[in-house]
């Protein structure tokens, strides 16, 4: 039996980039947007707070310790017809400790991979894009 949320879910999202000016994604290997580059993230716990959950999730996902900036933008994605409504809170991050790979065993992530802001994959998961735009209007790039 299955049973259909109602309400909206919450994610989180970390906007990573390293010294060289380049941002980490994660090829989804799974449904939802199965097939595209995200930033890494997921979703809130149940009496979890959001910048503690981007930490867990990043860790969990990419291995690292990352340390939370301030806020970047959020997302939205509403898909009525798969039942789908998330309100995603991204994060400006930097990397404390760690060497991003891939740690997700039952093959929730294809790959991880850091990009140059200027050459990104055109298979951008939709709470992603809100992501580089505001990254990019920060830096002065155009889209």
């Amino acid at each position: 039996m299955t049973s259909t949320i109602h309400i909206p879910r919450l994610g989180v999202g970390a906007v990573i980039q390293n010294e060289n000016n380049e941002i980490l994604l994660v090829l989804r290997n799974r449904s939802p947007e199965k097939g595209t580059w995200s930033i890494p993230g997921g979703k809130v716990d149940l009496y979890e707070y959001l910048e503690s959950c981007v930490i867990r999730e990043v860790k969990e996902e990419v291995n690292l310790d990352i340390e939370v900036k301030g806020l970047l933008t959020t997302a939205e994605t509403i898909r009525a017809e798969d039942g789908e409504h998330w309100v995603s809170v991204i994060y400006d991050t930097i990397v404390r400790s760690g060497e991003a790979c891939n740690m997700e065993k039952d093959g929730a992530i294809g790959a991880v991979r850091w990009f140059p802001i200027d050459q990104l994959p055109d298979n951008l998961a939709c709470f992603t894009v809100p992501a580089i735009e505001k990254l990019r209007e920060r830096a002065g790039l155009e889209k």
